[in-house]
């Protein structure tokens, strides 16, 4: 299937690739193109990328800060943490 994936408005040019998806995730991005009055998905295919990418970046800014820290705690203060979050970790899943 081919789509256009716009990267932004003030990035550039449209650019066509193929991508695989899954009969029903394409049944569910048209339906919800249809219902925003759009004729294909590819909009919502960039939407989509572009939210990822923007994630992927706050996470890694994220990285940054936490990698920062290392060292900022005592011996005492890490391992309570550590045990914190293996607390958390047992239920949260």
């Amino acid at each position: 299937m081919h789509v256009h994936v716009l990267p932004s408005e003030r990035k550039g040019r449209l650019v066509r690739t193929t991508i695989e998806i899954r009969d029903d995730l394409r049944g569910a991005l048209l339906e919800l193109a249809a219902k925003r009055g759009e004729k294909g998905f590819s909009r919502l295919v960039g939407e989509a990328i572009e939210a990822y990418l923007e994630a992927e970046h706050r996470r890694e800014a994220q990285r940054r800060t936490a990698l920062r820290t290392k060292g900022a705690l005592s011996d005492d203060e890490a391992a309570d943490l550590r045990r914190g979050v293996a607390e958390i970790r047992k239920v949260w899943r």
